[in-house]
């Protein structure tokens, strides 16, 4: 496909972190002052994830307060729409935002409110997937999920868990998503971006519905089996997974592998703003460099739909715009 052929075609996107997704606009008019386009974007060269998460720092303080969460949602909708995103699931981590003014409950419905408010002028459907975070402790992490559990089927999806994989493995969050289990929450987890299987073995023992990057099961046929018999969606975002050094160069990225493993495999940007991409560019990338056919970006669309954690009336709609985009 052309690039204006794969920006016209309709687009699922499961993988999208609000902070790191923000407009350059909207961050320069929340902050009042001009920012440059290197403090919030990486290059080419960028050295390490490390390096990657401290792009984070200056959307972080524009999602601090209900009007900030607010004009955040309307905000990624908006660049979302530009490029025919019709669904998608924004993930953010609510306790990053919680003020002495402001409760985990408020900030969710916040983001919510400008969500649907963007929903009515683009058009994109959307639903938001609430960050646990590694570094915070089991039951902040289990009180923001019940929280979030009221507005499940209320613009909530599902929930997530984010941040420094290495330092935290899955290990130490088994009891922490056994009890989201129990609460009746889907559930993503971000494993296998830094390297160790063993994060997604754990991840798919404790009911994840997908995986976030899932990159470490490159080469291992049985773990690839494992994923596929469970028919659990890997949410990859080729862009950011290069950037952040999650493997050590573009031929050794595992998109190819993966779809002839027949993988469950959608893709998807991470962080727009960070990673200075979109859903063309993630597809006109892959179609170059790893040769995906134009058949198989339609197959990762529609993987998309079929891993999403939406309602089934939201997939009729989103496979009839797919349907007729084919025609």
């Amino acid at each position: 496909m052309t690039v204006n052929e794969l920006k016209k075609l309709p687009k699922v996107e499961l993988h999208c972190h609000l902070d790191g997704s923000l407009s350059k606009e909207f961050i320069e008019t929340r902050l009042g002052k001009a920012v440059s386009q290197e403090e919030l974007s990486v290059t080419k060269d960028c050295g390490s994830l490390v390096e990657y998460l401290e792009k984070f720092e200056l959307p972080g303080l524009c999602l601090k307060d209900e009007a900030g969460l607010e004009g955040a949602g309307y905000d990624v909708l908006k660049v979302m729409s530009k490029e025919n995103v019709c669904y998608a699931e924004i993930r953010f981590a609510p306790l990053l935002s919680v003020t002495e003014e402001m409760g985990t409950e408020q900030v969710i419905a916040a983001l919510l409110k400008g969500l649907e408010k963007g929903k009515k002028d683009f058009g994109v459907e959307y639903n938001v997937i609430t960050c646990a975070m590694r570094h915070h402790s089991e039951e902040q992490n289990y009180q923001m999920i019940k929280t979030a559990r009221q507005f499940l089927g209320f613009g909530v999806c599902a929930t997530d868990l984010a941040g420094a994989e290495a330092q935290y493995p899955m290990s130490e969050f088994m009891k922490l998503f056994q009890k989201t289990k129990k609460l009746g929450m889907p559930f993503t987890i971000h494993a296998g971006e830094c390297g160790n299987v063993q994060n997604i073995i754990d991840a798919i023992q404790v009911g994840a519905g997908r995986i976030g990057h899932g990159i470490a099961m490159r080469g291992n046929s049985a773990v690839q089996k494992m994923v596929r018999e469970a028919h659990i969606g890997i949410e990859m975002c080729p862009i950011s997974n290069l950037q952040t050094k999650a493997v050590g160069s573009a031929v050794e990225y595992p998109i190819r592998e993966f779809l002839d493993a027949g993988v469950w495999v959608t893709v998807n940007t991470d962080n727009r703003t960070v990673s200075n991409s979109s859903m063309t560019k993630e597809l006109e990338f892959i179609q170059s460099m790893y040769g995906v056919s134009d058949n198989e970006i339609l197959i990762l669309m529609r993987n998309a739909i079929d891993a999403a954690f939406a309602d089934d009336g939201v997939k009729n709609r989103l496979y009839r715009k797919m349907s007729d985009a084919r025609q």
